[in-house]
């Protein structure tokens, strides 16, 4: 049998106190790349992302998702000897990760000072909904909240509707970040030899997404409209939708691009003479006439008309596809997209790391059981079936 080609990460070793969404998915982007996370679970109930669901053969679609490559430790942290494993473990690990409210680890033992204390190397990444100082410090932090907080929902949806991103992306932002930082503190760690504290917070994160917005507001006094699925600054641009009621996607974003969709596209050619669309900027602030306009004439014919005339056009175009289509999309599957996975219920398909790597590709190897790891990471740190067969009577592991 071959010999798995050298990951990224291999020989990186995470010590994860995570729940829920934003740790694990920091995490879980590393352990594809050869990190091993030893995640700390509850005895007996595990991440609370364990009973949202049951909708992958009994198995929660949200763990499945977060937590594959990870080895599950189950450790009652509320009582000495649980916590006595943690630190030994911390001691032989590159990274502490957490994602609880601030002051938690702290409060059971396992903080930065302390843990850096016995380990000098250990890199501490906390993530939090508002980091670990400020007046929202001890706020309560939730997906949601923070797209609220953070200016998301207020530019999203419809001029008499806010609404959420769809998908819980504060949670996925902070994670993203989490991973960075840790790989930026590995990379220093060479240099210096010695770890650091990372502070990862949700709000930081979603609002460093603010893009353009912060500057319409600094220097024009604008608060962004919401424009539904149109882009806030340029026009056309978002999907349109066609006679045979399917949406057909498009994006014109400079004055050449204007030119040819009303020649080529939509055949309007007396639309370039108008002063009021000139412009990008006179295109948006006269969008209520253009968009009706342009709305009326995609109806007149069906989606794979105006997909044709985009494509013989070389204008940007696009599906807005449903998740079946996205599944069954021909870039998804060439680019294979959709592994497999071991889980305690079998096979299931996962989504594939979007990081390529030419000589370390990531790995899809297991999903664990909760506490599937328990008694071979104990063997590890030394402990005999009869101190691991103690630690399980008085309900620590």
């Amino acid at each position: 049998m071959a010999a798995k080609p050298a990951a990224a990460l291999d020989g990186v070793k995470i010590l994860a106190f995570e729940q829920v969404l934003s740790g694990p998915f920091a995490t879980c982007l590393l352990a594809d790349m050869g990190a091993e996370v030893v995640k700390i679970e509850r005895p007996e109930v595990g991440d609370v992302i364990r009973g949202w669901d049951s909708v992958v053969r009994g198995l929660s679609s949200g763990y499945i998702w977060l937590n594959r490559n990870k080895r599950s430790l189950t450790v009652d942290v509320k009582k000495e000897k649980g916590r006595d494993i943690l630190h030994e473990l911390a001691n032989r690990s590159d990274i502490f990760f957490e994602n609880y409210a601030p002051g938690v680890a702290g409060r059971l033992g396992l903080g930065y000072e302390k843990l850096s204390e016995l380990n000098p190397r250990l890199i501490y990444c906390s993530l939090s909904g508002y980091g670990q100082d400020g007046p929202y410090r001890d706020v309560k932090a939730y997906d949601l909240l923070i797209q609220g907080e953070g200016g998301i929902i207020a530019t999203t949806g419809y001029p008499d509707k806010p609404a959420r991103a769809g998908l819980a992306i504060a949670d996925i932002a902070a994670g993203m970040y989490s991973a960075i930082g840790i790989l930026l503190a590995l990379y220093q760690r060479e240099k210096t030899g010695r770890g650091q504290f990372i502070d990862i917070s949700m709000l930081d994160s979603i609002v460093s997404w603010l893009g353009y917005f912060p500057h319409h507001y600094w220097h024009a006094g604008e608060e962004p409209a919401r424009v539904g699925m149109r882009h806030h600054y340029v026009t056309p641009y978002g999907p349109y939708l066609a006679g045979d009621g399917e949406y057909v996607n498009l994006a014109v974003a400079s004055a050449s691009d204007w030119e040819i969709f009303c020649r080529k596209v939509i055949e309007r050619p007396e639309l370039l003479a108008d002063p009021r669309f000139a412009t990008v900027e006179g295109r948006c602030k006269n969008r209520a006439v253009l968009e009706e306009w342009i709305e009326n004439i995609f109806l007149e014919k069906d989606h794979n008309h105006w997909l044709g005339r985009l494509k013989n056009a070389d204008l940007p175009h696009g599906q807005v596809r449903g998740i079946a289509q996205v599944l069954a999309h021909p870039q998804v599957v060439a680019r294979k997209l959709i592994r497999e996975a071991e889980s305690p219920v079998g096979k299931v398909p996962v989504i594939a790391n979007a990081v390529q790597m030419s000589d370390s590709p990531a790995r899809y190897d297991r999903i664990p059981a909760l506490g599937e790891d328990s008694e071979a990471i104990l063997h590890e740190l030394g402990y005999d079936p009869k101190a691991i067969a103690q630690l399980r009577r008085d309900k620590i592991i």
